[in-house]
């Protein structure tokens, strides 16, 4: 089948990350070939590691793709999802939101930062990874 996706099973923790300023910072990903959706929009987040718990993943990958560290308390659950692909494999993502977060103080460490304001963020919403774009859209919905 044409587009099909052939991939393994893959749990992931991000973040939608709300500035104290009320901007939104996403992660441009790098346009590197063979990276999982690359050039495009996503969230901070990433892959479990071990026996982490949806928690632990988001908040290390956090502070590793920001360099800066949040209690677990700052996040804020929005949605939680599975998918099992056809061919096999699937994924299971575990989203929140970040709010008050000092966006000057932030130093991306992969790909490069892009500030949205709320109202930006239809237009935004065709570049983004398939997940960043089904949770941004589930965020647009909450009250400001």
């Amino acid at each position: 089948m044409k587009g099909q996706i052939d991939e393994p099973f893959r749990e992931v923790a991000a973040a939608i990350v709300v500035g104290a300023c009320g901007r939104l910072l996403f992660q441009q990903r790098d346009d590197i070939p063979g990276l999982l959706y690359a050039g495009l929009v996503g969230l901070f987040g990433g892959h479990k590691e071990g026996d982490e718990t949806p928690i632990e993943t988001v908040r290390r990958e956090i502070e590793e793709e920001t360099g800066l560290a949040f209690s677990a308390e700052r996040f804020q659950p929005l949605v939680d999802f599975s998918v099992a692909y056809p061919a096999g494999g699937g994924v299971k993502g575990v989203y929140y939101v970040l709010q008050d977060v000092p966006i000057a103080d932030v130093v991306v460490t992969e790909g490069s930062a892009l500030v949205a304001t709320r109202d930006e963020l239809p237009a935004l919403l065709p570049r983004m990874t398939p997940s960043a774009c089904y949770v941004t859209r589930l965020f647009m919905m909450l009250p400001e």
